[in-house]
């Protein structure tokens, strides 16, 4: 099922910067009719919005906060693409005797994807289509001992987009997991790899959107992990997915 993005209507968490900045203006760019653009400040989202002609509408949204997911579902009802950007890496040590970081990072990189999914799969289901594009890692395919924690955090939405889409299976609506490496982002500043561009990054998920595909490895290094993730995580999700089917016939 492929979707367009000419006259679409996207949200996109943590877009005031990074990668969610760039799929902002990405979409703009397809053509989008209207993009919610949520942050933790909306102040933030001042140039993006003045740049934007109208079609950048700023929500005050913290993906911890339950109220504001809850507001943000209501404010963008009529959004037909849900892209699940933000997110935080803290690069902690896995033997701190502090839980500080690792659970910012849940309550962030998990915790609030599920909370935006719960929000929006519903509306999406009434509707018959769309698409929810979570941003997961290479990371949370196998674990990088530089962030061990963070690592962990996208393993469970790596695991919550297989979930996600099971569950969404003959709705109408496709569910996109995103599996950038190293990307030019402050996120990312202290990584000492050659890293993609936030707007390269922005256009191979939105091409990946269009085309109705399942995940996508946004840049160089992420493609290296497609063959052995599609010979083994891949193929054990097909696998439930299938025995899910023969239970439900």
């Amino acid at each position: 099922m492929s979707q367009s993005i000419q006259d679409s209507i996207a949200l996109v968490t943590g877009a005031n910067r990074g990668i969610g900045k760039a799929i902002v203006e990405a979409l703009l760019a397809r053509g989008a009719a209207k993009v919610y653009a949520g942050a933790r400040n909306p102040d933030s989202l001042a140039d993006l919005v003045a740049a934007s002609g109208g079609k950048v509408v700023p929500l005050q949204l913290d993906v911890t906060d339950q109220g504001q997911v809850d507001a943000a579902a209501s404010a963008a009802s009529d959004a037909t693409i849900v892209v699940n950007n933000a997110g935080v890496a803290l690069h902690g040590d896995m033997f701190d005797n502090s839980l500080k970081g690792p659970e910012r990072e849940f309550a962030v990189n998990y915790w609030g994807v599920l909370r935006m999914t719960r929000a929006f799969a519903p509306q999406l289901k009434t509707r018959g289509s769309g698409t929810i594009a979570n941003v997961s890692s290479i990371a949370g395919l196998t674990n990088f001992p530089m962030f061990p924690t963070y690592s962990d955090s996208k393993a469970a939405v790596h695991s919550l987009t297989q979930g996600t889409r099971h569950l969404l299976t003959g709705t109408g609506v496709k569910v996109l997991g995103v599996y950038p490496g190293p990307v030019d982002t402050d996120l990312a500043k202290d990584i000492e790899f050659t890293k993609e561009t936030p707007a390269n990054v922005a256009n191979t998920i939105l091409d990946a959107i269009e085309s109705g595909a399942e995940e996508v490895f946004t840049d160089e290094m992420a493609r290296d992990y497609a063959p052995a993730y599609e010979a083994g995580h891949k193929a054990l999700e097909l696998g439930t997915r299938e025995m899910l089917a023969q239970e439900q016939a």
